[in-house]
Protein backbone atom coordinates (compact mmCIF):
# COMPACT_ATOMS: atom_id res chain seq x y z
CA UNK A 1 0.00 0.00 0.00
CA UNK A 2 1.43 3.58 -0.89
CA UNK A 3 0.72 5.86 1.43
CA UNK A 4 1.14 10.07 1.09
CA UNK A 5 2.65 10.80 4.34
CA UNK A 6 2.70 14.88 3.08
CA UNK A 7 -1.43 14.69 3.53
CA UNK A 8 -0.82 15.02 6.99
CA UNK A 9 -0.23 17.16 9.41
CA UNK A 10 1.95 16.45 12.30
CA UNK A 11 1.54 18.18 16.01
CA UNK A 12 3.52 18.37 19.01
CA UNK A 13 3.29 19.63 22.23
CA UNK A 14 6.66 19.28 24.79
CA UNK A 15 6.80 19.23 28.13
CA UNK A 16 10.54 20.01 29.92
CA UNK A 17 11.54 18.88 32.93
CA UNK A 18 14.34 21.21 34.17
CA UNK A 19 15.95 20.62 37.23
CA UNK A 20 16.82 23.72 39.37
CA UNK A 21 20.22 24.56 40.27
CA UNK A 22 19.51 24.73 44.35
CA UNK A 23 21.82 23.72 47.12
CA UNK A 24 18.86 22.08 48.58
CA UNK A 25 15.97 20.15 48.06
CA UNK A 26 12.25 21.74 47.48
CA UNK A 27 10.62 21.27 50.74
CA UNK A 28 13.78 20.17 52.74
CA UNK A 29 17.12 21.11 53.81
CA UNK A 30 18.47 18.15 51.95
CA UNK A 31 21.08 18.15 49.47
CA UNK A 32 20.64 18.32 45.64
CA UNK A 33 24.40 17.09 44.14
CA UNK A 34 24.54 15.16 41.22
CA UNK A 35 26.72 11.78 41.47
CA UNK A 36 26.71 10.92 45.84
CA UNK A 37 26.55 7.40 47.13
CA UNK A 38 22.55 6.32 46.90
CA UNK A 39 20.52 7.29 49.63
CA UNK A 40 22.94 9.84 51.36
CA UNK A 41 20.71 12.80 50.34
CA UNK A 42 17.84 11.93 52.36
CA UNK A 43 16.25 13.15 55.83
CA UNK A 44 12.69 12.61 57.40
CA UNK A 45 11.28 14.66 55.07
CA UNK A 46 12.81 13.05 51.99
CA UNK A 47 11.20 9.62 53.82
CA UNK A 48 8.11 11.12 54.84
CA UNK A 49 8.01 10.14 57.70
CA UNK A 50 4.92 10.78 60.40
CA UNK A 51 4.41 14.44 61.63
CA UNK A 52 7.45 15.57 59.25
CA UNK A 53 6.12 19.18 57.52
CA UNK A 54 7.68 20.65 54.09
CA UNK A 55 9.06 24.22 54.00
CA UNK A 56 9.56 25.87 50.50
CA UNK A 57 12.71 26.74 49.15
CA UNK A 58 12.74 30.55 47.96
CA UNK A 59 15.56 29.98 45.57
CA UNK A 60 13.34 27.91 43.54
CA UNK A 61 11.02 30.70 43.02
CA UNK A 62 13.18 32.67 42.04
CA UNK A 63 14.62 30.48 39.40
CA UNK A 64 10.98 29.66 38.63
CA UNK A 65 10.38 33.51 37.81
CA UNK A 66 13.53 34.20 36.23
CA UNK A 67 12.63 31.79 33.55
CA UNK A 68 9.29 32.80 33.06
CA UNK A 69 9.97 35.94 32.57
CA UNK A 70 12.65 35.20 30.11
CA UNK A 71 10.06 33.41 28.12
CA UNK A 72 8.16 36.40 28.15
CA UNK A 73 5.22 34.61 30.65
CA UNK A 74 2.43 36.61 32.71
CA UNK A 75 3.72 35.80 36.65
CA UNK A 76 0.86 34.37 38.82
CA UNK A 77 0.94 36.42 42.27
CA UNK A 78 -0.75 33.97 44.48
CA UNK A 79 -0.07 30.25 43.87
CA UNK A 80 -0.28 27.10 46.09
CA UNK A 81 0.93 23.42 45.73
CA UNK A 82 -1.82 20.44 45.22
CA UNK A 83 -1.08 16.74 45.88
CA UNK A 84 -0.80 14.83 42.83
CA UNK A 85 -2.44 11.30 43.63
CA UNK A 86 -0.18 9.10 41.95
CA UNK A 87 1.54 5.92 42.74
CA UNK A 88 5.12 6.82 42.47
CA UNK A 89 7.49 3.98 43.84
CA UNK A 90 10.39 6.24 43.95
CA UNK A 91 8.78 9.12 46.20
CA UNK A 92 8.22 7.94 50.07
CA UNK A 93 5.28 10.12 50.06
CA UNK A 94 2.95 8.29 47.60
CA UNK A 95 1.53 11.63 45.80
CA UNK A 96 4.22 14.27 44.26
CA UNK A 97 3.76 18.08 45.35
CA UNK A 98 2.96 20.17 42.14
CA UNK A 99 1.29 23.57 40.80
CA UNK A 100 -1.57 21.92 39.32
CA UNK A 101 -4.19 24.74 39.11
CA UNK A 102 -1.64 28.37 40.04
CA UNK A 103 1.55 27.92 37.88
CA UNK A 104 4.18 30.22 38.81
CA UNK A 105 4.47 31.38 34.95
CA UNK A 106 1.81 31.59 32.39
CA UNK A 107 1.60 31.87 28.73
CA UNK A 108 4.64 33.13 26.67
CA UNK A 109 6.85 32.12 23.81
CA UNK A 110 9.85 31.13 22.63
CA UNK A 111 11.37 32.18 19.30
CA UNK A 112 13.00 29.53 16.79
CA UNK A 113 15.21 29.34 13.82
CA UNK A 114 14.59 26.11 12.15
CA UNK A 115 17.87 26.44 8.93
CA UNK A 116 15.90 27.46 6.01
CA UNK A 117 13.11 28.67 7.77
CA UNK A 118 11.60 31.84 8.87
CA UNK A 119 11.49 32.31 12.58
CA UNK A 120 8.53 31.71 14.54
CA UNK A 121 7.29 31.86 17.70
CA UNK A 122 6.73 28.76 19.90
CA UNK A 123 3.59 29.54 22.35
CA UNK A 124 3.70 27.78 25.94
CA UNK A 125 0.98 27.24 27.91
CA UNK A 126 2.89 27.22 31.42
CA UNK A 127 5.76 26.80 33.71
CA UNK A 128 5.48 25.25 37.03
CA UNK A 129 6.82 24.11 40.07
CA UNK A 130 7.10 20.24 41.11
CA UNK A 131 9.06 17.96 43.38
CA UNK A 132 11.35 15.40 41.40
CA UNK A 133 10.87 11.40 42.25
CA UNK A 134 13.28 9.20 43.48
CA UNK A 135 15.10 6.43 40.85
CA UNK A 136 14.42 3.05 40.75
CA UNK A 137 16.92 0.58 39.37
CA UNK A 138 16.16 -2.58 37.78
CA UNK A 139 19.56 -3.96 36.75
CA UNK A 140 21.41 -4.50 40.08
CA UNK A 141 19.27 -7.36 42.09
CA UNK A 142 18.40 -9.92 39.98
CA UNK A 143 14.85 -10.21 41.97
CA UNK A 144 14.29 -6.61 43.25
CA UNK A 145 14.39 -2.84 42.42
CA UNK A 146 16.32 -0.67 44.38
CA UNK A 147 15.60 2.43 44.62
CA UNK A 148 17.79 5.48 45.14
CA UNK A 149 15.88 8.56 47.41
CA UNK A 150 18.90 11.31 46.30
CA UNK A 151 16.50 12.81 43.52
CA UNK A 152 13.06 12.51 45.59
CA UNK A 153 12.39 15.97 46.53
CA UNK A 154 14.67 17.75 44.04
CA UNK A 155 12.92 21.12 42.54
CA UNK A 156 12.16 21.05 38.91
CA UNK A 157 9.98 23.43 36.68
CA UNK A 158 7.62 22.05 34.07
CA UNK A 159 8.10 24.18 31.02
CA UNK A 160 4.70 22.65 28.73
CA UNK A 161 4.04 24.20 25.39
CA UNK A 162 0.78 24.55 23.23
CA UNK A 163 0.78 21.72 20.51
CA UNK A 164 2.65 24.40 18.73
CA UNK A 165 5.13 22.12 17.07
CA UNK A 166 5.34 20.78 13.60
CA UNK A 167 8.21 18.55 12.79
CA UNK A 168 10.98 16.95 14.66
CA UNK A 169 13.03 19.71 13.32
CA UNK A 170 11.33 22.42 15.25
CA UNK A 171 11.52 20.72 18.39
CA UNK A 172 14.98 19.92 18.14
CA UNK A 173 15.49 24.11 17.57
CA UNK A 174 13.25 24.50 20.48
CA UNK A 175 15.01 21.96 22.93
CA UNK A 176 18.13 23.89 21.73
CA UNK A 177 17.04 27.26 22.53
CA UNK A 178 15.44 26.71 25.53
CA UNK A 179 18.69 24.63 27.19
CA UNK A 180 20.39 27.98 26.33
CA UNK A 181 18.19 29.92 28.04
CA UNK A 182 18.49 27.48 30.98
CA UNK A 183 21.90 27.93 31.17
CA UNK A 184 22.76 31.29 30.74
CA UNK A 185 20.09 32.03 33.49
CA UNK A 186 21.72 29.60 35.99
CA UNK A 187 18.50 28.00 36.36
CA UNK A 188 19.73 24.41 35.27
CA UNK A 189 22.57 22.81 34.07
CA UNK A 190 20.72 21.34 30.98
CA UNK A 191 22.67 17.70 31.36
CA UNK A 192 20.38 15.74 30.05
CA UNK A 193 22.67 12.66 30.14
CA UNK A 194 22.66 13.32 33.67
CA UNK A 195 18.64 13.69 33.88
CA UNK A 196 18.33 17.39 34.84
CA UNK A 197 16.94 18.23 31.39
CA UNK A 198 14.14 15.50 30.50
CA UNK A 199 11.61 15.95 27.97
CA UNK A 200 7.97 14.01 27.20
CA UNK A 201 6.80 14.57 23.49
CA UNK A 202 3.21 14.56 22.77
CA UNK A 203 2.58 13.55 19.21
CA UNK A 204 -0.30 13.42 16.98
CA UNK A 205 -1.10 13.75 13.28
CA UNK A 206 -4.38 14.94 11.45
CA UNK A 207 -5.07 15.87 7.86
CA UNK A 208 -3.40 19.47 6.87
CA UNK A 209 -6.54 21.83 6.74
CA UNK A 210 -7.72 20.07 9.62
CA UNK A 211 -8.36 22.37 12.95
CA UNK A 212 -9.41 18.99 15.60
CA UNK A 213 -6.62 17.47 17.17
CA UNK A 214 -5.63 13.89 16.71
CA UNK A 215 -5.22 11.13 19.46
CA UNK A 216 -1.94 11.81 20.78
CA UNK A 217 0.25 9.89 22.58
CA UNK A 218 3.25 10.47 25.01
CA UNK A 219 6.48 9.58 24.41
CA UNK A 220 8.50 9.82 28.00
CA UNK A 221 11.49 10.35 29.11
CA UNK A 222 13.56 11.52 26.41
CA UNK A 223 17.02 12.11 27.50
CA UNK A 224 19.06 14.05 24.46
CA UNK A 225 17.87 16.09 22.23
CA UNK A 226 18.90 14.27 18.90
CA UNK A 227 16.63 11.45 20.52
CA UNK A 228 13.56 14.07 20.80
CA UNK A 229 13.26 14.34 17.13
CA UNK A 230 13.78 11.09 16.27
CA UNK A 231 10.99 9.66 18.47
CA UNK A 232 8.68 12.22 16.92
CA UNK A 233 9.79 11.36 13.26
CA UNK A 234 9.38 7.81 13.77
CA UNK A 235 5.56 8.02 15.81
CA UNK A 236 4.48 10.28 13.27
CA UNK A 237 5.27 7.56 10.24
CA UNK A 238 3.51 5.13 12.72
CA UNK A 239 0.48 6.91 13.58
CA UNK A 240 0.05 7.59 9.68
CA UNK A 241 0.63 3.91 8.95
CA UNK A 242 -1.98 3.26 11.46
CA UNK A 243 -4.82 5.71 10.21
CA UNK A 244 -3.73 4.62 6.45
CA UNK A 245 -4.66 0.79 7.75
CA UNK A 246 -8.48 2.10 8.60
CA UNK A 247 -7.40 1.57 12.09
CA UNK A 248 -7.74 3.48 15.64
CA UNK A 249 -4.98 5.56 17.44
CA UNK A 250 -5.38 4.51 21.31
CA UNK A 251 -3.98 7.18 23.56
CA UNK A 252 -0.79 5.98 25.72
CA UNK A 253 2.47 6.20 26.77
CA UNK A 254 5.60 5.19 24.99
CA UNK A 255 9.25 5.19 25.21
CA UNK A 256 11.74 5.12 23.31
CA UNK A 257 14.71 2.79 22.25
CA UNK A 258 17.72 4.02 21.17
CA UNK A 259 19.55 1.74 19.90
CA UNK A 260 17.30 0.71 17.30
CA UNK A 261 15.02 4.36 16.71
CA UNK A 262 11.41 2.85 17.39
CA UNK A 263 9.15 3.56 20.58
CA UNK A 264 7.15 0.72 22.63
CA UNK A 265 3.94 1.21 24.90
CA UNK A 266 4.10 1.37 28.25
CA UNK A 267 0.73 2.03 29.54
CA UNK A 268 -2.51 3.61 28.62
CA UNK A 269 -2.49 7.11 29.21
CA UNK A 270 -4.26 8.05 32.46
CA UNK A 271 -6.65 11.28 32.07
CA UNK A 272 -5.75 14.42 35.02
CA UNK A 273 -8.89 13.35 36.77
CA UNK A 274 -7.32 10.18 37.71
CA UNK A 275 -4.76 12.34 40.02
CA UNK A 276 -7.22 13.81 42.35
CA UNK A 277 -5.46 17.08 42.74
CA UNK A 278 -6.09 18.58 45.75
CA UNK A 279 -4.34 21.45 47.23
CA UNK A 280 -1.59 20.53 49.95
CA UNK A 281 -3.14 21.33 53.71
CA UNK A 282 0.80 21.09 54.74
CA UNK A 283 1.89 24.27 52.49
CA UNK A 284 0.48 27.59 52.47
CA UNK A 285 0.25 29.81 49.62
CA UNK A 286 2.63 31.55 48.60
CA UNK A 287 2.81 35.30 47.40
CA UNK A 288 4.89 37.03 44.39
CA UNK A 289 5.14 40.70 45.36
CA UNK A 290 6.05 43.53 43.58
CA UNK A 291 9.26 44.05 45.04
CA UNK A 292 10.83 40.36 44.78
CA UNK A 293 9.41 40.29 40.62
CA UNK A 294 11.26 43.47 39.66
CA UNK A 295 14.29 42.67 41.44
CA UNK A 296 14.87 39.76 39.42
CA UNK A 297 13.62 41.41 36.53
CA UNK A 298 16.42 44.08 37.02
CA UNK A 299 18.99 41.11 36.97
CA UNK A 300 18.40 39.07 34.06
CA UNK A 301 21.52 38.63 32.28
CA UNK A 302 21.64 39.11 28.42
CA UNK A 303 20.57 35.73 26.78
CA UNK A 304 22.14 34.24 23.86
CA UNK A 305 20.27 35.56 21.07
CA UNK A 306 20.26 38.99 22.76
CA UNK A 307 23.98 38.63 23.09
CA UNK A 308 24.60 37.35 18.98
CA UNK A 309 22.74 40.61 17.94
CA UNK A 310 25.23 42.51 19.55
CA UNK A 311 27.67 40.89 18.21
CA UNK A 312 26.24 41.23 14.86
CA UNK A 313 25.28 45.26 15.04
CA UNK A 314 28.04 46.10 17.68
CA UNK A 315 31.37 44.47 17.03
CA UNK A 316 30.85 43.86 13.15
CA UNK A 317 30.73 39.89 13.43
CA UNK A 318 28.74 37.70 10.59
CA UNK A 319 25.78 35.74 12.00
CA UNK A 320 27.70 32.33 12.19
CA UNK A 321 30.70 33.80 13.86
CA UNK A 322 27.84 35.50 16.43
CA UNK A 323 25.86 32.36 16.97
CA UNK A 324 29.10 30.17 17.17
CA UNK A 325 30.64 32.44 20.00
CA UNK A 326 26.93 32.68 22.11
CA UNK A 327 26.29 28.85 21.55
CA UNK A 328 27.47 28.14 25.03
CA UNK A 329 27.43 30.67 28.31
CA UNK A 330 31.38 29.47 29.12
CA UNK A 331 32.50 30.46 25.52
CA UNK A 332 30.42 33.74 25.12
CA UNK A 333 32.33 34.49 28.43
CA UNK A 334 35.69 33.50 27.19
CA UNK A 335 35.20 35.85 24.00
CA UNK A 336 34.29 38.56 25.99
CA UNK A 337 36.98 38.80 28.28
CA UNK A 338 39.68 38.70 25.19
CA UNK A 339 38.17 41.46 23.35
CA UNK A 340 39.09 43.39 27.27
CA UNK A 341 42.72 43.02 25.63
CA UNK A 342 42.19 43.20 21.82
CA UNK A 343 40.00 44.92 19.43
CA UNK A 344 40.30 42.44 16.93
CA UNK A 345 36.98 40.73 17.53
CA UNK A 346 37.26 38.82 14.42
CA UNK A 347 40.55 37.34 14.77
CA UNK A 348 39.71 36.01 18.70
CA UNK A 349 36.51 34.68 16.88
CA UNK A 350 38.79 32.75 14.22
CA UNK A 351 40.88 31.52 17.45
CA UNK A 352 38.20 30.05 19.02
CA UNK A 353 36.29 28.32 16.20
CA UNK A 354 39.74 27.14 15.36
CA UNK A 355 42.66 26.40 17.50
CA UNK A 356 40.56 26.44 20.40
CA UNK A 357 37.24 24.53 19.70
CA UNK A 358 39.91 21.97 17.82
CA UNK A 359 42.34 21.76 21.34
CA UNK A 360 38.84 21.07 23.43
CA UNK A 361 37.30 18.56 20.90
CA UNK A 362 40.70 16.66 21.10
CA UNK A 363 40.95 16.44 25.04
CA UNK A 364 37.36 16.30 24.93
CA UNK A 365 37.44 19.06 27.66
CA UNK A 366 35.25 22.47 28.37
CA UNK A 367 36.92 25.88 28.26
CA UNK A 368 36.08 26.33 30.83
CA UNK A 369 39.25 24.23 31.50
CA UNK A 370 41.20 25.72 29.17
CA UNK A 371 44.89 26.54 30.40
CA UNK A 372 45.46 29.52 28.44
CA UNK A 373 44.02 32.81 29.78
CA UNK A 374 42.10 35.08 27.19
CA UNK A 375 44.61 37.86 27.46
CA UNK A 376 47.09 35.89 25.96
CA UNK A 377 44.82 34.52 23.33
CA UNK A 378 44.23 38.40 22.62
CA UNK A 379 47.93 39.29 22.81
CA UNK A 380 48.75 36.67 20.16
CA UNK A 381 46.25 37.76 17.60
CA UNK A 382 47.49 41.34 18.31
CA UNK A 383 50.85 40.20 16.81
CA UNK A 384 49.63 38.85 14.10
CA UNK A 385 47.88 41.81 13.13
CA UNK A 386 50.89 43.45 13.19
CA UNK A 387 52.48 41.51 11.07
CA UNK A 388 55.01 40.64 13.58
CA UNK A 389 54.09 36.24 13.28
CA UNK A 390 51.79 34.62 11.25
CA UNK A 391 48.72 33.08 11.59
CA UNK A 392 49.97 29.03 10.76
CA UNK A 393 53.49 29.80 13.08
CA UNK A 394 50.89 30.79 16.15
CA UNK A 395 48.43 28.50 15.52
CA UNK A 396 50.68 25.59 15.50
CA UNK A 397 54.48 26.07 17.42
CA UNK A 398 52.98 29.31 19.75
CA UNK A 399 49.77 27.76 20.63
CA UNK A 400 51.45 24.45 21.41
CA UNK A 401 53.72 26.14 23.73
CA UNK A 402 51.56 28.01 25.21
CA UNK A 403 49.52 24.80 26.25
CA UNK A 404 52.84 23.81 27.71
CA UNK A 405 53.45 26.19 29.42
CA UNK A 406 50.56 28.33 30.42
CA UNK A 407 52.58 31.07 33.03
CA UNK A 408 55.09 31.91 30.08
CA UNK A 409 54.55 35.46 28.02
CA UNK A 410 53.71 35.58 24.55
CA UNK A 411 56.48 37.68 23.99
CA UNK A 412 59.49 35.55 25.72
CA UNK A 413 58.17 32.16 23.73
CA UNK A 414 58.09 34.12 19.96
CA UNK A 415 61.71 35.06 21.25
CA UNK A 416 62.95 31.96 22.45
CA UNK A 417 61.72 30.10 19.72
CA UNK A 418 62.55 32.28 17.32
CA UNK A 419 59.21 32.63 15.39
CA UNK A 420 59.13 36.06 14.67
CA UNK A 421 58.07 36.72 11.15
CA UNK A 422 60.33 38.10 8.55
CA UNK A 423 59.35 41.05 6.70
CA UNK A 424 62.46 42.02 5.44
CA UNK A 425 61.77 42.52 1.22
CA UNK A 426 65.37 41.42 0.46
CA UNK A 427 65.60 38.37 2.15
CA UNK A 428 62.08 37.03 1.34
CA UNK A 429 63.05 38.42 -2.77
CA UNK A 430 66.54 35.98 -1.89
CA UNK A 431 63.84 32.92 -0.97
CA UNK A 432 61.95 33.38 -4.16
CA UNK A 433 64.32 33.44 -6.03
CA UNK A 434 65.15 30.27 -4.87
CA UNK A 435 62.40 28.86 -5.26
CA UNK A 436 61.56 29.71 -8.79
CA UNK A 437 65.63 28.61 -9.66
CA UNK A 438 64.61 25.19 -8.74
CA UNK A 439 61.27 24.53 -10.39
CA UNK A 440 61.81 26.26 -13.92
CA UNK A 441 59.07 23.94 -15.71
CA UNK A 442 56.43 24.75 -12.50
CA UNK A 443 57.51 28.92 -13.59
CA UNK A 444 56.48 27.71 -17.68
CA UNK A 445 53.30 26.12 -16.60
CA UNK A 446 52.01 29.20 -14.78
CA UNK A 447 52.61 31.39 -17.17
CA UNK A 448 50.85 29.64 -19.44
CA UNK A 449 47.38 29.94 -17.22
CA UNK A 450 48.11 27.24 -14.68
CA UNK A 451 47.62 30.22 -11.81
CA UNK A 452 47.02 27.43 -9.10
CA UNK A 453 50.59 27.07 -8.58
CA UNK A 454 51.07 29.73 -6.90
CA UNK A 455 49.80 28.03 -3.86
CA UNK A 456 53.05 25.41 -5.03
CA UNK A 457 55.70 28.49 -4.79
CA UNK A 458 54.08 29.68 -1.54
CA UNK A 459 54.71 26.23 0.03
CA UNK A 460 58.15 26.07 -0.85
CA UNK A 461 59.10 29.58 0.28
CA UNK A 462 57.20 28.40 3.69
CA UNK A 463 59.66 25.86 3.77
CA UNK A 464 62.57 27.45 2.93
CA UNK A 465 61.75 30.44 5.66
CA UNK A 466 60.92 27.85 7.88
CA UNK A 467 57.98 29.57 8.18
CA UNK A 468 58.60 32.99 8.66
CA UNK A 469 58.83 35.03 5.60
CA UNK A 470 55.54 37.61 5.81
CA UNK A 471 52.71 35.36 3.61
CA UNK A 472 51.49 39.11 2.19
CA UNK A 473 55.09 40.52 0.72
CA UNK A 474 55.74 36.83 0.14
CA UNK A 475 52.97 37.03 -2.45
CA UNK A 476 53.33 40.35 -4.19
CA UNK A 477 56.88 39.61 -4.92
CA UNK A 478 55.99 36.11 -5.93
CA UNK A 479 53.02 37.44 -8.76
CA UNK A 480 55.59 40.74 -9.35
CA UNK A 481 58.49 37.80 -10.70
CA UNK A 482 56.22 35.92 -12.20
CA UNK A 483 54.68 38.45 -14.41
CA UNK A 484 58.02 39.48 -15.45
Amino acid sequence: MSIDYGKYELVIGLEVHAQLLTKSKLFSGDATSFGADPNTHISPITLAHPGTLPKLNEQAISHAIKMGLACNCEITRLNYFARKNYFYPDLPKGYQLSQHTTPICVGGWVNIQVPGENARNIQLNRIHLEEDAGKSIHDIEEDYTCIDYNRAGVPLIEIVTEPDLHSGEEAYAYLTELRKRLRYLDVCDGNMEEGSMRCDANVSVRLKGATQLGTKVEVKNLNSIRNVKKAIEFEAKRLIEIIESGNTVIQQTRSFDANNGTTFELRTKEDANDYRYFADPDLTPFIVKDELLEEIRKNLPELSMQRSLRYVNQLGLNEYDANLLTEEKEIAHFFEQSIQFTNQYKGIANWIAGPIKSYLNEQNSSIQNFPIAPQKIAEIVEWIEKGKINFSIASTKLFSALLNEPNATVENLISSLNLEQNSDSSSIEQWVDQVLTQLPEKVKEYQKGKKGLIGLFMGEVKKISKGKADPKITNEILLRKLQS
